[in-house]
């Protein structure tokens, strides 16, 4: 049985904790006004805003931190809970992380933790400044950049975050890490399409996260959904440049916990490397994905608009000769329309020791923009099919060589 997706649920709950915490009369902490923060681009934020945080977050009624219009520098800020009432950010000014990455002497910028009954609201920009760590990208030290996304949430429960946006991050734009009940909507995020490994938006061990209405570009995937994320739902994204909607990637570490429960649909893809896609490391370790459905999305000039990789293998740094040891079932695609950069509009990549396990297609009209008609290559799959199918399932030959994309 499918698991339940409680988006109305959740979302209809923080309606209603919002809207009771504006019935009562907030405490507002400036931190300009009351703070002394200075909006010159160059007086450190983080004193003012963490002081106005700690203030707000003891308050025994719903209060709000302020950040007023202006350009402000922020070295870090750590904002921690639990809070005593429910709180809110209002951001309405542009935030700016120090340029050159050897600032940070730990993998955090803005992060929040262990804060439940929040949102963050106001149209205001975090800017992570990162041209100087793309120049600086290199394999050695994409690891500690990893871990050095513009906003993290960690332990996140009951969250509303709203018209933000995050630009020019050094690695991830937005990590959310074992957080429940969170959405995010009306987001902006903005990334020079070379932008190595920027990522839009990643999630990890977290359930009932909701990703609305939100514009997406970047130089990897809009969306990427790691191992533990249940009951997932995107909708009315408009992603690209990237590298699409991604599942994983998952099996590269040890222990890596279930991934289901997942609806992407009503989306809007274009000039991306990837459009939907599920994507697994061949050998290495276990792993489970079910419940995965992809529904009314529009591709424009995607390279690969539907695959499912189980050779995944970025920068050739794999088993190659082994099978993904990834576990993936109920699966859907329907009513999935639009244009391909390549030929292969379809590619279903399954493990050769644990096949793929009902992945349905439905009711797809995807057309080459070249000369070539599109195909589909299938391995180790036999999909359910029904409605109009263009390209023909399985009606292309299926390369053996693990993919080198990220």
């Amino acid at each position: 049985m499918a698991p339940h997706l409680n988006i109305v649920p959740s979302m209809f709950v923080l309606l209603l904790l919002f809207i009771s915490a504006s019935k009562v009369q907030s405490d507002a902490f400036d931190v300009v006004a009351k703070f002394g923060a200075k909006a010159d681009g160059k007086t450190d934020l983080s004193k003012p805003f963490l002081d106005a945080w700690k203030e707000a977050c003891a308050s025994v009624t719903p209060s709000t931190v302020m950040i007023p219009k202006g350009t402000y520098l922020l070295s870090k800020v750590n904002l921690e809970g639990p809070c005593k009432a429910p709180i809110e950010i209002n951001v309405q000014g542009t935030i700016q992380a120090p340029a050159d990455p050897s600032a940070f002497k730990d993998p955090n910028w803005v992060r929040f933790y262990s804060v439940e009954n929040f949102k963050m609201f106001g149209g205001g920009i975090f800017d992570g400044q990162g041209s100087i760590a793309y120049e600086k990208n290199t394999y050695e030290n994409r690891e500690f950049r990893s871990k050095l996304p513009n906003i993290r949430f960690d332990f996140v429960t009951n969250a509303l975050i709203q018209d933000i946006t995050s630009k020019g991050s050094k690695l991830f734009h937005i990590n959310v890490f074992a957080c429940k009940n969170i959405t995010l909507e009306r987001l902006k995020i903005e990334a020079l399409d070379e932008s190595p490994n920027t990522d839009g938006i990643h999630m990890g061990k977290s359930e009932g996260v909701n990703i609305i209405a939100s514009d997406i570009k970047t130089g990897d995937d809009c969306i990427s959904i790691g191992d533990g994320t249940k009951n997932l739902v995107i909708k009315e994204i408009t992603c690209g440049p990237g590298h699409g909607i991604s599942i994983g990637s998952l099996g590269k570490f040890q222990n890596e916990e279930p991934v289901e429960g997942i609806k992407i649909s009503n989306c809007t893809i274009t000039n991306t490397s990837n459009g939907a896609r599920i994507k697994t490391w061949p050998g290495e370790h276990g792993g489970a994905v079910s419940e995965i459905h992809f529904e009314d999305i529009i591709m424009n000039n995607v390279s690969s608009p539907i695959l499912i990789d189980q050779q995944y293998c970025p920068w050739n740094k794999c088993k190659k000769n082994e099978e993904s040891k990834v576990k993936l079932s109920n699966i859907s695609f329907k009513n999935i329309r639009g244009t391909s950069a390549l030929p292969e509009a379809i590619k279903f990549i399954c493990s050769g020791s644990s096949p793929c396990q009902n992945v349905e297609l439905a009711d797809i009209d995807i057309k080459h923009n070249g000369a070539e008609p599109a195909t589909s290559q299938c391995l180790n799959v036999k999909p359910i099919t029904s409605g109009k199918l263009n390209p023909i399932p399985c009606s292309g030959p299926v390369p053996k060589t693990p993919s080198a994309t990220a």
